[in-house]
Order: structure tokens, then C-alpha cells, then sequence
């Protein structure tokens, strides 16, 4: 769209023919050329300021002198909100002359809150409205520190829907809280007791300890709490939970209790992943797995920082069989755990063992007879040496292996991750010092063979960086098989839709593999296990063994239990000092944060819920969990829809890391951050000195000059417009920043709109059409409804990109740069008709506009909502409560339609031919066209000529012989053909000239790129990639002198 802001009046098209008498000579029209060309140089540069400084824009006004230029390009002062907390901001000022969103976007969501515009609303007898009921139960972030741009990407999503649901006059329940996030708030706190205070949680005790995650929590549930209130989350804060919470307590404990009581969840030994660093057990969630393609030497937390170990290598070794000179050669990658053997598998039917059946190995450190087993599941004869050593304590496949076989189960390593007492001469040792100790013992024992590379997986804690050991821990676990069942079989009913489709194979694929799941954690920060040994006087017994276990809903209920299941026996309780998984209680999130065990007013109206928003990270980790719990303990699937939105990763396509220094906290997009503050923020928080530095490097490269202020709006809309199905986004900052110049885009539009339709202007008591209106009109009504229908199909399919880039059409291509327009120079004239059903019209479609791109840009479109004027009867005190704009049948024009589509391509047309003979100004178009067509034609004169940048006049003619000589052409369609006048009108020989001057220099670089790939060595020494490379870029010269070739001809015609 042109400067909105000008003032001046579009002058009036001149008369046919009227300047084809007027003779100039060359150099006249040398030197207007030039002067022309001068000024659009000056006022580009003049508009690049405006915008680099936020400066006033330039009106198109006569010339100032220097010191006032400089004047208006100083930076408006700093905003200041001066409106009392909750009341509504006052609209009675000005309009600023630019956008700034720190201005716009204040006050607002106090109001709002204070309003109780997000509470649902309900009908006057307390029940859903009849349009319907929406409801996402906002997953809750982690208290661990602040929010990352994944969760602005889901806050934009959920309240997008939120808002639009609302507006459609639905009762609509956007439920915040967040996670206690057991594992990861305790490692953190913990982190931050060591830096302050040189203690561990064990120095203060668990009481104290947990106190001090108590107050993190406060602090940094706070910090969460205003980001997503400044992402513009339309959350009812008065129903907000926290997964520690009391209630939300409740709905754990009894959930654990019913499950035991029905033998769901159970207590055994098994494998788990444990962090010696930690010392917890954790879920396959929370390991990273780093890829090794060959030997490569890591550090480890808990040694020495110039200590590194090595990983990524196969190591063989030989255990002497018992009674015989023979060897058995096996291979590992963790050759420590040769400690804890206690088998050697081979397979039943290879030929090169069949003598060993039967027989055993003895173990070089400890003596032990170890047996040689046959199985034909795990060995493959073909690879390695076909021998493969069992450690059943220590690794997922050799536990099954044991299982099947009924092994022994050593193991070998203390919680901390030194060895223990099973090991020998290492016993005591670190784990990683031990693997180096028995590398040198195999040696010297003659017993080594060799180490060659071996591409592997190493699992990492993500907490701590450590290496996860595979571990026998007595835990409680959950059997999963049956609700699973449920689960899969409500997708399969049509119950639960999952998108997009590649995470429903996801989630499919898990189902139908499910493991039981391990819900005991080491840690003191979260939900204490409701479970109680019953220690007996005077026997003995197993803390392991299940059958000694109790559960209750208070001590007191487990008192009774026990005296039930041991009568007359004496005994104490001992509550399990363990806490649950994290993941336990966010299961349940959906309906305990509803009031669930308990049949409250919520659980009645609002489970289930309608949608579940998350990445796809977690699809089985969380949302496979809710719906399995939510099936068992409630009858009902938790949510009908899950939509799983992409990972955001950074402009390079790296995933978001800390130590990478590229999270970022969505604040700093909203208001802008220089390079050195975002290098301080690094040092809050508990990186390692060494990360710092990387860190650093990686902000350097990302951020050079910082990030620029975007404002919350500009953020949300670039994060939906990033948002395809199964493709992670790759956020790049200037794209924000460039949404932010579409903000500005749309203030001054409505600034320029409200000029036009001037003080005092009273809109139609409804948006119906008149009958009186023009083409113009006609069409930018009828693209409105395309807009509301595709917007709304859009978001009904959860397809945000398409969703944003309707209306962004809408705004930009349609609205601001045609019909804003075209209307200029009626809103100028004298008909007075004409100028009030034009402002109807603007008023119509900009106040739809701004509804139909609420959802995306709550504030903006709140501030410019309040400025336009109401229609009579209009009560809505706000955008956030008024109805969503849809199908309109009265608007729609296919005629309108094809007429307009006819005008604009005449446009595009005269636009191309002045483009042809650079001419910027004075241009006279005459449009040759069938009776028909002239008729149509001859309406829009005006709007053809506003709409041809730097045209004067448009003259609509059905006699060829009516167009002056001297005209260049282009023919439209069939009946239609544009003319410009272009003799006289332009320097032909200096023209050429300059298109010479380029010609040559493309063509000189043409030649020297072929000489190069004539030259002999050019294919053996030239990379491929390269040599690629050059071949497009010959096309590219070839294509281009075709173009200026072309351009030369044009400009002969002429002479």
C-alpha cells in the first residue's frame, strides 16, 4: 500500500489527449528524468530512516528545511503505561504516529483479567451456552526457569483457538497451571544450594530442602506467569493449578491407591535408567542418546574436567574355558561390566561351539564358573566371534537373556557409581576408572584381543549430562498392557483424533510395544509414594518383596490395611522415602485440575475436554499416559483431539540448547535485548564456565546486533505462520521483525482509515450492503467473505500457516494495497454518495479484518478496535467478546469478482509497461478495449489510474484511432489492450545506454566463467558441487543478457 498517511489529494484524471500537444524537447525530458529519479532516491532513503529510528513518517509534503528534518527523525520518547492497574486504557488520545507495541500491547490484559473476559461463560441458569463448549487444559510448563519460544509456539496455538472458539460465541475454558517438575526443579535448586552455599541436600536435610524448591517455585511460577500473560494467553486465571497443589495431591494419592488395591501397579526389581549423578531413576524422556560414529573420548560429570574416557570402540578379550586350554572370544563396549558376567551365550546350531555345550568359562578376576548358554534369540552366528557375553544386571537384552534362562543377576555398581563389593580387587573404584583398570588387568592376564571402532549410542541424563548405567532397582511399576488397549482402541473408534498423521502412526507404534512404567523416583522434590513397608518384629524380610507393601490414602488408612493383611502381628510403618514420576501426576491433568476424584460443578460441565495442544516430543511420554488414565479412572478419553505442533528450532535448524546459547525467552523478542545483555542473562543461570563461552559464540553468530523489539502480536503470528503440518520450524528472528513492519502496516492503514472516514462518522447500524455499491466495493466485500471462510476452514483444520496467510492476503494484498486505494480519490471527490458508501465499506471490512486477526494478534487488534466508532446498538465493550466473522451468502460476487479481476489485470498491465520505460511519473494510460468491456472500464478511469502508480491520466477509448502515436502496448485479453505514451517521454539513447553499460558487464562475466570451465584441469580439479554450481550461474548470465538484449530492443522501437 501506498504512504497511508498522505494527505493531499489525488488530483483528478486529465482530459483524453489533454498533454499529447505539449512539446518538449530531449533535454527537457533528459533533465525531468533525471529529477525525478533523484527524488523517489531521496525518498526512499527518506522512509528507510523513518523506519530505523521509529520516527514520524514523512508526509508527502513541500520540502523542510534541514534542522526541522533532523528534528523529525529523533526517536519518539520512551513510552510510559500511566493507566491504573485493571481499568480500561484511554482511547480519547491521537493515534500515534507509528506502531509501538510496548505502547499498544500495555494495560490491556489487566482489563481483560480484571473483566473476567476469560472466564467461561455460561447461560443465565449456570449451563454451556447452546453454540458449544471449548476447552484445552493449558499443559503446564516446568517451574524450572523461564519459558523457551516452543512454549510461545504453543501459547500462540492454544489461545489463537481459544479466542476464535470464544468469539464464535462458544463457552470456552483456557485452564492454566504448571508442573512441579520434580527431577528437573530439584536438580536445579540443588545446583544453586552447591554455588551459594557449598551444601548438598543432604548437609540440610530433606524438610529444609524441600522448603527451599518451595520458594523457587514461588519465584519462578511467578516469572511463568507473566511471560504467558505478556504472550497474550487468554487463561482463567482463577482456576489455576499446580500439580503439588493440594487437590491436584489428592487426585495422585488416590490414584496410586486404587491402582495398587486393583494390582495395576505392582513392585518389583528391574533394569531402570539410572543418573549416578542424581542418584534417581528416569524415564527414557528425560536420557538423551548421542550418536558416536567411532572411538571418541567424552568427559563425565563427577571427574576431573581434563579426565576424558573412551567411548565408541568394540572391545574383545577371551574367557579361558574351564578344563581346557580353550579360549571363548566375546566383545563389549562397556568392558567393566565383564565384572558382572554370568553367561556366554552361543548359538544351538553353530557348528564351531557344538563340543562347548554344557560347559562353562571360568571368570579371570573372581573364579566364577560361568555356564555357556544356547540360545537362539539373541545370538547371530555371523557376527563378531558368534559368542556373546551375558551381564543380565546391567544390560536391557542380556535382563531378558537372564530371564529366559534363569541367570544370576550381579550387580556390580552403588548408587553414586563407583563399584561395590561384588567386584573385587575394584571394588571402591569409579565406574569409568574402573574401565580403564580392567582394560589393563585383561592385558596383563594376556586375555585382550583388540579394540577397533564401533559406531554406538550413548545415553546421557539431560539434567546432568551424566552417563545413564542401566540398573537392578526394587520399584514400583505400573502395568500398562490393558489400559493401552483402551487407549489404542479409542483412536481406532474415532473416539480420540490424533494430528497430524505421522503422530498418530507414532502413538500407534507405542501402544502396541508398551512396556510396564516405572513411577518410582529417588528424589525428594514431589509426590511422596503413598506406600508403606510393614516391618514385622523379629523377621526377616525383603524391602524388595511386594507382599510387605501397603497403600493408603492417609497413614491411618495404611495402618488398617496392614492390620488387615497381618493380623496380630506387631509391626512398624515406613513410608517409601521415594517420591512418583513426574509424568504420574501430569497424567491425570485434564480432569484432576477439574476437581477429579470428586464430582465437582467443573468435572460435570467441563470434562471431557475438546482439545490437547503439545509438541510431538511427548506424544507417548505424557499424552498416551493422560489417555490411558483418563479412560481407566474416569470412563471417558480426556480430550477428543490432539494436535502435536512442531519443534522450534533455530535459524540453522539446530535443536534449542542453553550450552548453544540460541533459547530464547520469548520477553526478549517482545521487547528487544542487545548482544551484551543476552550474554548476561547467560551467567544467572547454572552453566558451566566452559558452556558460558560457547554460549556466547553461538549468540554472537546468531544475534550480531541483538534482536530487534517485535512486540507479542508480531511473535504470535510469525509462530502460527511457521506452523505446517510435520515440519519443525526453523525460527529466524528477522521474520518476526518483518511481522512487526506488517503491525505497523496495519496501525497506519487503520490511522489513514479513520482520516477518511473522518470526526463524527457514524457507521450503518449493520453491515449489510446498501445496493448502492461500486465495483470497488463490491469485490473487497466479497474477498472479505473468501477471507472468513478460508480463515475458518483453516483453523477448523489446525492448519495455522494457511489460516494466517489468509488473512494476511486479506490485510495486505487486497484491503491495503487495492481497495484502501482505490477509494482515494472518491473519499477526495465531491459525490457525496459515492464517498459515504466507500467509508460503509472501509468501515465494514476493517472492523471484520481486525475480528478475523484477533486470534493471532490480541493486542493490536483490542487497540484498534477501541478507536473505531460503534454502530448503533453495538454493545460489545470488547474485540475479545465480539463474534467472529463467517459465511456471509449477500457478500459474495462472482460477477464483482470477474469484473475487478479484469481492472486489476489492466493494471498489472500499465504497471508492467512503465516498469518497461522506467517512467515513475506524468504517465498517460489509454485503454482500448470492446463496448462492453470500454463501459466497464470507463467506471474504474479513476481507480485504474490511482491503482498504476505515478500514472496522471487513464482515457478509455473503443477507436483504435484514438490513441496517439507514440505508444507502447500490451494486450490484456481478447478486446482489451493497455497503451502507455511513451514518445517524448523518455531519454531513448540514454536508456540504452545504461542497459549497454550492464549488458556489457554481464556478458564480460559470462565469458570469464566459460574460459575457466574450458580450461583442461577444470574437471578433475573443480569439485563437483562447484562445477554444479557454475552451470546455473552461466544460465542465470545467459537468461539475464536475454532480458537486456530485450530491453534495448523496446527502447529502438521508439526512435
Amino acid at each position: 500500500m501506498a504512504d497511508n498517511n498522505a494527505t493531499t489529494p489525488v488530483p483528478p484524471p486529465a482530459a483524453a489527449g489533454a498533454e499529447t500537444s505539449v512539446e518538449k524537447s530531449k533535454n527537457a525530458d533528459k533533465n525531468e528524468a533525471k529529477r525525478l529519479a533523484k527524488l523517489e532516491k531521496f525518498l526512499a532513503k527518506q522512509k528507510a530512516a523513518a523506519e530505523k529510528t521509529k520516527a514520524a513518517p514523512v508526509a508527502k509534503e513541500e520540502k523542510k528545511a534541514k534542522p526541522e528534518k533532523a528534528a523529525a527523525a529523533a526517536p519518539e520518547p520512551e513510552f510510559v503505561n500511566t493507566t491504573p492497574k485493571g481499568e480500561k486504557k484511554d482511547m480519547s488520545e491521537p493515534m500515534a504516529a507509528t506502531y509501538n507495541p510496548k505502547a499498544v500491547e500495555a494495560a490491556w490484559n489487566d482489563w481483560w483479567e480484571k473483566e473476567g473476559f476469560f472466564e467461561p461463560e455460561l447461560t443465565a441458569d449456570g449451563q454451556v451456552k447452546s453454540e458449544g463448549l471449548f476447552v484445552i487444559a493449558a499443559p503446564p510448563p516446568n517451574i524450572t526457569g523461564s519459558l523457551h519460544t516452543g512454549h510461545a509456539l504453543a501459547v500462540s496455538i492454544e489461545d489463537g483457538l481459544a479466542r476464535w472458539n470464544r468469539m464464535l460465541g462458544k463457552t470456552v475454558l483456557f485452564n492454566p497451571g504448571t508442573d512441579h517438575a520434580g527431577i528437573s526443579a530439584q536438580a536445579v535448586v540443588e545446583k544453586q544450594l552447591w554455588k551459594e552455599s557449598k551444601q548438598t541436600r543432604h548437609d540440610i536435610g530433606r524438610e529444609a530442602f524441600v522448603e527451599k524448591i518451595w520458594d523457587w517455585k514461588d519465584v519462578f511460577q511467578a516469572r511463568i506467569n507473566n511471560q504467558v500473560r505478556r504472550l497474550g494467553a487468554s487463561y482463567d486465571w482463577t482456576r489455576e493449578a499446580f500439580t503439588l497443589s493440594a487437590p491436584l495431591s489428592k487426585a495422585v494419592t488416590e490414584t496410586f491407591c486404587r491402582f495398587h488395591e486393583e494390582g495395576i501397579i505392582y513392585r518389583a526389581t528391574r533394569l531402570v535408567n539410572w543418573c549416578s549423578e542424581l542418584n534417581t531413576a528416569l524415564s527414557n524422556l528425560e536420557v538423551d542418546n548421542k550418536e558416536l560414529t567411532g572411538r571418541t573420548l567424552l568427559s563425565v560429570p563427577g571427574y576431573d574436567a581434563k579426565e576424558k574416557f573412551e567411548f565408541g570402540v568394540l572391545i574383545s578379550f577371551a574367557y579361558p574355558v574351564e578344563g581346557s586350554d580353550e579360549k571363548i572370544v566375546v566383545a563389549t563396549t562397556r568392558i567393566e561390566t565383564m565384572i558382572g558376567d554370568t553367561a556366554i551365550a552361543i548359538h544351538p546350531k553353530d557348528e564351531r561351539y557344538k563340543h562347548l555345550h554344557g560347559k562353562f568359562v571360568i571368570h579371570p578376576f573372581s573364579g566364577r564358573r560361568i555356564p555357556i548358554i544356547l540360545d537362539d534369540i539373541v545370538v547371530d552366528m555371523a557376527f563378531g566371534t558368534g559368542a556373546v557375553k551375558m551381564t543380565p544386571a546391567h544390560d536391557v537384552n542380556d535382563y531378558e537373556v537372564g530371564k529366559r534362562h534363569s541367570l544370576e543377576f550381579i550387580n556390580i555398581l552403588n548408587d553414586n557409581g563407583t563399584l561395590n563389593n561384588n567386584c573385587g580387587e575394584f571394588s571402591g573404584m569409579k565406574r569409568f576408572h574402573a574401565r580403564v583398570a580392567v582394560l589393563k588387568a585383561l592385558k596383563e592376564k594376556g586375555l585382550y584381543v583388540e579394540t577397533v571402532d564401533n559406531a554406538m549410542t550413548v545415553p546421557i541424563c539431560s539434567k546432568t549430562g551424566d552417563i545413564i548405567e542401566p540398573l537392578m532397582k526394587p520399584q514400583w511399576w505400573v502395568n500398562c498392557k490393558d489400559m493401552a488397549h483402551d487407549a489404542l482402541q479409542a483412536v481406532k473408534d474415532g473416539k480420540l483424533t490424533i494430528k497430524p498423521q505421522t503422530s498418530e502412526k507414532e502413538y500407534y507404534r507405542w501402544m502396541e510395544n508398551i512396556n510396564d512404567w516405572c513411577i518410582s523416583r529417588q528424589i525428594w522434590w514431589g509426590h511422596r509414594i503413598p506406600a508403606y513397608f510393614v516391618r514385622l518384629a523379629g523377621e526377616e524380610q525383603d524391602f524388595a518383596d511386594g507382599q510387605f507393601w501397603v497403600s493408603g490414602r492417609t497413614e491411618e488408612a495404611a495402618l488398617e490395611s496392614a492390620q488387615k493383611k497381618f493380623p496380630g502381628k506387631t509391626f512398624t510403618l515406613e513410608q517409601d522415602p521415594d517420591v512418583l514420576d513426574t509424568w504420574f501426576s501430569s497424567g491425570l491433568w485434564p480432569f484432576s485440575i477439574m476437581g477429579w476424584p470428586e464430582k465437582t460443578a467443573d468435572f460435570e460441565k467441563f470434562y471431557p475436554t475438546s482439545l490437547l495442544e503439545t509438541g510431538w516430543d511427548i506424544l507417548f511420554f505424557w499424552v498416551a499416559r493422560m489417555v490411558m488414565l483418563g479412560i481407566k479412572l474416569t470412563g471417558q478419553v480426556p480430550f477428543s483431539e490432539v494436535y502435536c505442533h512442531a519443534l522450534v528450532r533455530d535459524a540453522q535448524g539446530r535443536k534449542m540448547s542453553k550450552s548453544l546459547g540460541n533459547v530464547i525467552d520469548p520477553v526478549d523478542v517482545i521487547e528487544g535485548i542487545s548482544l551484551q545483555a543476552l550474554h548476561d542473562k547467560l551467567r544467572i543461570g547454572n552453566l558451566d564456565p566452559r558452556e558460558i563461552v560457547k554460549a556466547e559464540q553461538g549468540q554472537k553468530m546468531d544475534f550480531p546486533n541483538g534482536i530487534p523489539e517485535c512486540g507479542t502480536d508480531a511473535l504470535r503470528f510469525c509462530l502460527g505462520a511457521y506452523s505446517a503440518f510435520g515440519k519443525d520450524i526453523n525460527l529466524d528472528i528477522m521474520r518476526v521483525d518483518g511481522y512487526r513492519k506488517f503491525c505497523n502496516k496495519l496501525w497506519n492503514a487503520t490511522r489513514f482509515a479513520l482520516l477518511k472516514l473522518e470526526d463524527g462518522f457514524l457507521p450503518n447500524a449493520t453491515a449489510a450492503k446498501s445496493g448502492r455499491e461500486s465495483l470497488a466495493e463490491r469485490w473487497i466485500l466479497s474477498k472479505l467473505n473468501v477471507a472468513a471462510v478460508e480463515l475458518n476452514d483453516q483453523l477448523g483444520q489446525r492448519n495455522f500457516m494457511k489460516a494466517t496467510d489468509a488473512i494476511y492476503k486479506f490485510w495486505l494484498y487486497e484491503l491495503c494495497d487495492v481497495y484502501i486505494e482505490i477509494i482515494k480519490p472518491i473519499t477526495e471527490g465531491s459525490d457525496l454518495v459515492a464517498k459515504r458508501s466507500a467509508q460503509d465499506t472501509l468501515y465494514t471490512c476493517l472492523e471484520a479484518a481486525l475480528r478475523m486477526l484477533h486470534p493471532f494478534m490480541p493486542f493490536l487488534t483490542e487497540e484498534l478496535y477501541q478507536r473505531l466508532p460503534r454502530r448503533d446498538g453495538d454493545k460489545i465493550t470488547t474485540i475479545v467478546k465480539s463474534p467472529f466473522p463467517v459465511n456471509n451468502p449477500t457478500y459474495i460476487d462472482e460477477q464483482a469478482d470477474a469484473n475487478f479481476e479484469l481492472v486489476f489485470a489492466v493494471v498489472r498491465s500499465g504497471r508492467s509497461l512503465m516498469a518497461d520505460y522506467n517512467m515513475t511519473k506524468g504517465g498517460q494510460i489509454y485503454l482500448l478495449g470492446s463496448t462492453e468491456i470500454a463501459k466497464l472500464l470507463k467506471s474504474e478511469e479513476a481507480g485504474i489510474a490511482t491503482l498504476t502508480k505515478g500514472t496522471k491520466s487513464c482515457t478509455v477509448v473503443t477507436d483504435v484511432a484514438d490513441i496517439p502515436e507514440g505508444c507502447a502496448s500490451q494486450t490484456v485479453q481478447e478486446g482489451c489492450t493497455v497503451y502507455l505514451l511513451v514518445k517524448g517521454m523518455v531519454d531513448v539513447d540514454a536508456e540504452v545506454q545504461k542497459i549497454e553499460k550492464k549488458l556489457a558487464k554481464v556478458q564480460k562475466a559470462k565469458d570469464d566463467l566459460e574460459k575457466k570451465t574450458q580450461d583442461a584441469t577444470y574437471l578433475t580439479k573443480v569439485k563437483p558441487e562447484i562445477r554444479e554450481m557454475n552451470e546455473v550461474k552461466l544460465k542465470d548470465y545467459e537468461a539475464e543478457i536475454a532480458t537486456l538484449t530485450s530491453g534495448i530492443e523496446i527502447f529502438m522501437k521508439l526512435k
